[in-house]
């Protein structure tokens, strides 16, 4: 099915009869001379009539499969390349399009983002063994070839050859594609660099990731600091602009004024619903235990098919609320200048009566109390180790916690604990085993 009616069907009846974040490398055209190469992310390509515009390069490992797809629509120079931000999965893949330039004989693209990308490039560079430790986290049993940024055999999280912006500006910037006024709007969201497109004279509106088809990706646990409430000033902006073709860079595009007005406003409700919450709690006193098992999400706003939390989810959202406008203290006193957790998993392995009385009692609450399971499990853990019984189980828990958690972000983590218990359980009994 067309991308533009799948959308209009799901949004319209309220259910997503077929996948709506889709990774295929095939391009389809969505009006006279714009196109979709629907990857990770996606690429939006633009015959603007004086050569290509593209807006983001997708990631190191499909980079090269969405320059090929548009090579099968137009052969045309790619004179501007377009950052809606610095993700590795929005510009890792930036040298397949230096590469196809050189192939052709054409020069390189002109690449446009936010100041901050320059920042974000040298940040990644200088964390690169960190930031590929993470996704793989993050991002853990989905192939590699969906272009997540690990290019290069994975020993580096962006290519050496990602191209950095040769135009960039700090709050609005216009360019003039093809004799077609763009303008460029800045707006700190899922990162500080995060600009979205809009082109007056056609209507169309390049979200990036401002949308994304999924709960906003505004709580991530591994990495920097998000914006809940400026991402949702920045939706109330697009609306005002009166989009009627929304281009998002994961996720289905979306056709028809109103349509488009309806998902930006249910999404920009919600965040700032949940920093309302927050904040109001905040100025009561209360504590972020108290505010993350207060503080909710409807869960019919939650099963609209653009605001599943199947990525990052609203508890996460509520942890970074809390850190940009709280820092990073939880308010517990204990946490402030913290026990070691392995002196702290002895102790309470002590007062219980040793680790293994510790985890039979997490194995009984998975059923019943599955977070309560998982703490008792990392004191177990804490406690012995490299007892290898302690940690096949504690793989177990954290295995059982994986099963039943919705977002990718939590099923990333909970499958890397229960993968590092394994690990530890099976080398322990491989040291064990006489030669």
């Amino acid at each position: 099915m067309h991308p533009l009616e799948l959308a209009s069907k799901v949004i319209d009846e309220g259910v997503a009869h077929e996948p709506v974040n889709r990774v295929t490398n095939e391009l389809t055209e969505l009006a006279d001379g714009l196109a979709i190469v629907e990857s990770f992310s996606h690429t939006l390509a633009w015959d603007t009539g004086d050569g290509l515009a593209c807006f983001d390069a997708s990631g190191a490992g499909s980079g090269a499969n969405v320059v090929s797809a548009i090579r099968t629509w137009r052969q045309d120079p790619i004179r501007t390349l377009v950052y809606t931000h610095g993700h590795a999965d929005h510009i890792g893949g930036s040298f397949a399009f230096a590469d196809d330039a050189t192939a052709h004989g054409h020069e390189r693209p002109t690449v446009v983002g936010h100041d901050n990308v320059a920042r974000r490039i040298d940040r990644y560079n200088d964390m690169s063994e960190w930031s590929l430790l993470i996704n793989q986290r993050q991002f853990g049993g989905i192939p590699s070839d969906m272009g997540l940024g690990l290019g290069e055999s994975a020993t580096r999280f962006l290519p050496r050859k990602t191209l950095l912006p040769d135009v960039t500006f700090s709050h609005e910037h216009q360019l003039t594609l093809g004799g077609t006024t763009v303008e460029l709007h800045h707006a700190r969201a899922e990162t500080d660099d995060h600009l979205w497109a809009f082109v007056p004279e056609k209507k169309w509106l390049f979200s990036g990731d401002f949308i994304i088809w999924n709960y906003p990706n505004a709580g991530n646990p591994q990495k920097v600091q998000r914006f809940a409430l400026e991402w949702a000033q920045a939706l109330r902006q697009m609306i005002a602009a009166g989009p009627e073709l929304l281009l998002p860079a994961h996720g289905l595009p979306i056709e028809g004024r109103e349509r488009i007005a309806t998902v930006l406003s249910d999404t920009a409700d919600t965040l700032e619903t949940l920093v309302r919450q927050v904040v109001d709690l905040m100025n009561q006193g209360a504590s972020l235990d108290t505010i993350i098992h207060t503080v909710s999400v409807p869960d019919d706003v939650l099963a609209k098919p653009y605001l599943r939390p199947y990525y990052d989810e609203p508890e996460f959202v509520v942890r970074n609320i809390w850190r940009l406008y709280g820092g990073w203290w939880d308010g517990a006193a204990s946490r402030l200048k913290p026990a070691s957790d392995a002196a702290l998993g002895r102790e309470v392995a002590d007062l219980a009566g040793g680790p293994r009385v510790l985890m039979d009692r997490a194995l009984e609450l998975v059923d019943s109390d599955i977070r309560l399971a998982c703490h008792l499990a990392d004191f177990a853990g804490w406690a012995a180790p490299d007892d290898p019984g302690i940690h096949a189980d504690r793989a177990v828990v954290f295995h059982q916690r994986r099963l039943r958690e919705p977002s990718l972000m939590s099923q990333g983590i909970f499958r890397s604990a229960s993968r590092e218990s394994r690990a530890i359980a099976e080398r322990s009994e491989r040291d064990a085993t006489p030669a």
